[in-house]
This record gives structure tokens, C-alpha cells and sequence, in this order.
């Protein structure tokens, strides 16, 4: 149940973040603490958009939850040796 609370959450939120723009600074609820992403920090990045997104206009991020945030921001942030990978750089309690 805390689990489909939890999915939902960040489901809204991702939506909240495709309807309000992208400067928002969004904040993902997770059991370890809550991570804040900042959309301006990584706008710029080249072919940042499609990172995450389907399309380069952005909106909702298909099947988004805690693997797929793993898969995409800590692979991303290893990849490109920038950002936090550890799990207390970005779970704030």
C-alpha cells in the first residue's frame, strides 16, 4: 500500500512538473528521503529532453518511479562523471 502511495505521489508530481514548467524545482517523495530535482540544472545538458522524456517538448516521463529514476539519474551522473550518486547526495531526510 505505502508503495502504490508513494508511486502515486511521484506520478502527480510529474505531472505537476510537465503542467508548471520547466524552472521548477520538483521534490520526489522516497522512503530514504525525499530528492529535490532542479529541471533548470539540467536543461542544458546535450540531448537532455530525450534523456528522460519521449519527445524533445518534454511532459510525462513514461513509467517513472524508483528504478527508472535509478536507471536514468544515477547512470546519467556515472556516465558523465557530474552530480550526485550516492544515495545520501540526493535522499534527504
Amino acid at each position: 500500500m505505502k508503495r502504490t502511495i508513494i508511486a502515486l505521489a511521484m506520478v502527480s508530481l510529474v505531472f505537476a512538473w510537465a503542467a508548471f514548467g520547466e524552472e521548477k524545482t520538483i521534490v520526489l517523495p522516497a522512503k530514504p528521503g525525499n530528492v529535490t530535482f532542479e529541471h533548470s540544472k539540467h536543461k542544458d545538458v546535450k540531448n537532455a529532453c530525450l534523456a528522460c522524456h519521449t519527445s524533445e517538448q518534454g511532459g510525462k516521463i513514461e513509467g517513472f518511479g524508483k528504478e527508472k529514476a535509478h536507471d536514468i539519474c544515477r547512470g546519467c551522473h556515472e556516465q558523465s562523471h557530474a552530480g550526485p550518486t550516492k544515495c545520501a547526495d540526493c535522499h534527504k531526510k
